[in-house]
């Protein structure tokens, strides 16, 4: 069989890690595959070429999209059509779907197999994107069971590869090492992850904060962590803090650490309630938004549950303070039965992790190879 040529796209740091474990998955079945397209360190150290820093792609939120759009937009047109020349076997458009999901559907119409790694949030607003996916996407391959229904129903290709999060983080983790590494000794420890943007911890920090005061007021025992994600998020943290006395360990990145050495979390919606979720950890999340923003998601959203725990467990698994009723008063209270009694919360845990638990990167490949007929090379 002739050399594979594969193209993929990731736009950041998390399509960087899905990708290269994909890449190093396809190699160990075809070790002379070919890699092209745009990634970042990660999926270089396996071998590819990328056209130009995968940080040109990452931008966040619709002002600074706008300020980038002329760039983007002319990147996006000269990799459509570098590819088109290139003719790779597939192109794996990995998460970055405002991005991604045009280049798929232009090199489909070029005869191209495509395959988008990642689905966006599409069961949950904006359906009608799944129109354009269905008509530039020969194999959708989600991280989430609920996701692959979706596109059942919807006659989209699916398969459901599994969260590589669920790969890498223990069944059962190590409470007292976790807790002798941050050297955080006994009584209970909750962990304070108020998001890894700006805007987030902005809306979310200090209200955490004030939910931490009223926790230490009815347990002076306790004790606080937070993972920072960035130096910026660092800094702005140590400035929400001044003028507060709280028993709290800063830390820089080590959120596995943190979730692994707490008790319990309260947290903001997001990726780090999958993890919170895969160390077993009971949690309360909490997410604002800017009002507007608010009122114009509420209307667009079609599902009834925001965190990634209750949205996999099809029920209210954990509690969801948003918006308004995201209060110091009602955070501390949800939180305080969970330091004693989290169980009742974790019971579903554990089966959970075990369904997304099936080694994804291997079954990425194998989904990508199959589309393409390129069994594995003996």
């Amino acid at each position: 069989m002739a050399r594979l040529r594969i193209a993929l796209v990731a736009g950041e740091a998390s399509g960087d890690i899905l990708g290269s474990g994909l890449m190093r998955a396809i190699k160990a079945r075809h070790p002379d595959a070919e890699f092209i397209g745009v990634g970042g360190p990660l999926m270089e150290a396996q071998g590819m070429t990328s056209y130009f820093p995968m940080e040109r792609l990452s931008v966040m939120g619709l002002v600074e999209v706008l300020g980038r759009l002329k760039e983007l937009l002319a990147r996006r047109k000269l990799l459509v059509q570098t590819l088109i020349d290139e003719k790779p076997d597939v192109f794996i458009g990995i998460d970055a779907p405002d991005f991604t999901l045009n280049i798929e559907l232009k090199l489909r119409q070029a005869g191209i197999k495509t395959v988008h790694y990642v689905s966006p949030s599409v069961w949950a607003w904006r359906q009608k994107r799944v129109l354009k996916i269905r008509e530039g996407c020969d194999l959708m391959l989600t991280l989430l069971p609920f996701e692959a229904r979706f596109y059942e129903e919807k006659g989209v290709p699916v398969r459901f590869v599994g969260h590589p999060l669920a790969d890498t983080i223990p069944l059962q983790a190590d409470q007292l090492a976790a807790r002798a590494e941050l050297a955080l000794g006994e009584g209970p420890v909750v962990a304070l992850m108020p998001g890894s943007r700006g805007g987030e911890v902005g809306r979310l920090g200090a209200l955490f904060f004030d939910a931490a005061e009223r926790l230490l007021a009815a347990r002076p025992d306790i004790r606080f962590v937070l993972p920072c994600a960035s130096p910026q998020r660092r800094e702005q943290i140590e400035q929400l803090l001044q003028g507060r006395e709280l028993p709290l360990t800063l830390l820089d990145g080590q959120s596995h650490v943190a979730l692994a050495a707490c008790d319990a979390v309260l947290i903001a919606s997001g990726t780090a309630t999958l993890e919170a979720l895969l160390y077993k950890r009971p949690m309360v999340v909490a997410y604002r938004l800017a009002p507007l923003t608010y009122w114009i998601l509420k209307r667009m959203v079609k599902s009834p549950y925001v965190s990634l725990p209750n949205l996999l467990a099809q029920r209210l698994l954990v509690p969801e303070l948003l918006q308004d009723a995201a209060t110091a008063e009602a955070l501390a209270q949800t939180l305080l039965p969970l330091l004693d009694n989290g169980d009742s919360q974790t019971a579903g845990f554990d089966a959970i992790h075990r369904t997304l638990r099936r080694d994804a990167s291997n079954q990425a490949a194998e989904a990508v190879l199959n589309l393409i007929g390129a069994a594995p090379s003996q």
